[in-house]
């Protein structure tokens, strides 16, 4: 059994060395909607690509309470994903009042995802400039992560910044935790800011920085290291689906390190990630059903696992020597499973 503890119990996720490394590339971009309004039915929008590094900034999208005061047809027709008709609305309201903020950070959004128009970067650019500059804290957001990534704006990290704290001003979780990441991937790396901001953004609800404040604690930088706060902040991120901390957590749970031991309750975490495509779970899941633990042994479950997780770059040999021991009907068995979770 000590293959499966090296790869489960000692893997521990993000540093933040990694945290900062991925900090512009990965956990500055923004989640785009990828669905199109067809014969006037609602087509939902494909959900983000999971990742095992800090996951995007939540809420790139208008929220209600950006959106102004209900009845809002306009952003009820883009969360229902009839985004034609939210772009019909949206112009009548800029139309009817040339300062609608929210109203133009949503047509902002239709031109950046490229949904009910073509996609234009540079109009999208325009509405949020427009919206932002009247105080919308989405817009402003939005603006702050587009001269960051230079997509649509001018890559400029000074002006991105200027915007992310106008929209922290307003409370922005998203950017608060943004600017944490900034602080971390400055040339004088300043982690006593990041964690400051972290724990703001967390506790308004961004689970990127709850996860980010969980590294912190645990490798004791810009914080006093404690594993008990670090595994408080990864489980109440792990309980809200944040794929990394749930792999993470899950580890936690696997060897009792920081929580009480339960290998069930691992499995559980493992499989919820590994149903949302985490590589690493779906790697430890294999493994956990190929040993047994915390779940009964099932051949075609592990190989199913190990296979998709293989496909995703995970390379395990223990697991590659016991797929080639499988029987005709066993590798058949596999082979429908993938096809399966695939076709799902």
């Amino acid at each position: 059994m000590k293959a499966l503890q090296a790869t489960i119990g000692l893997t521990s996720g993000l540093s933040t060395a990694r945290l900062a490394v991925c900090g512009v590339a990965v956990c500055l971009m923004i989640a785009s909607a990828s669905a199109q309004e067809a014969d006037g039915e609602a087509v939902k929008p494909a959900p983000p690509a999971a990742s095992d590094a800090a996951a995007p900034s939540s809420s790139p999208s208008p929220s209600p309470e950006s959106a102004g005061p209900p009845p809002d047809l306009a952003f009820g027709a883009f969360q229902r994903g009839l985004f034609l008709t939210a772009l019909e609305e949206a112009l009548k309201r800029v139309k009817e009042n040339p300062d609608d903020a929210p109203a133009m950070t949503l047509l902002g959004e239709l031109y950046r995802d490229g949904v009910s128009v073509r996609r234009d970067l540079t109009e999208a650019m325009r509405w949020y400039k427009l919206a932002a500059d009247r105080g919308d804290r989405q817009a402003q957001f939005a603006l702050g992560i587009a001269h960051l990534n230079g997509s649509g704006a001018a890559k400029d990290r000074k002006v991105a910044q200027d915007w992310l704290e106008k929209a922290v001003a307003q409370d922005h979780a998203g950017a608060l935790y943004n600017l944490g990441v900034l602080a971390i991937d400055a040339e004088l790396q300043d982690f006593p800011r990041a964690s400051g901001m972290f724990r703001k953004a967390a506790d308004l609800g961004d689970m990127d920085a709850a996860y980010g404040l969980a590294v912190l604690y645990r490798e004791g930088t810009g914080v006093p290291r404690d594993k008990a706060e670090s595994v408080k902040w990864l489980k109440r991120a792990a309980d809200e689906r944040h794929i990394a901390a749930m792999v993470e957590y899950a580890i936690v749970l696997f060897n009792g390190d920081g929580a009480e031991k339960s290998e069930v309750g691992a499995v559980k975490l493992f499989a919820k990630a590994a149903q949302a495509n985490s590589p690493i779970a779906q790697n430890r899941l294999a493994r956990l059903y190929a040993a047994g633990r915390g779940v009964k042994a099932n051949a075609v479950e592990a190989m199913k696992w190990h296979i998709l997780a293989r496909a995703n770059g995970v390379k395990d040999d223990w697991l590659d020597s016991r797929l080639v021991t499988l029987s005709p009907s066993e590798r058949l068995a596999v082979e429908e499973a993938v096809q399966r979770y695939i076709g799902n």
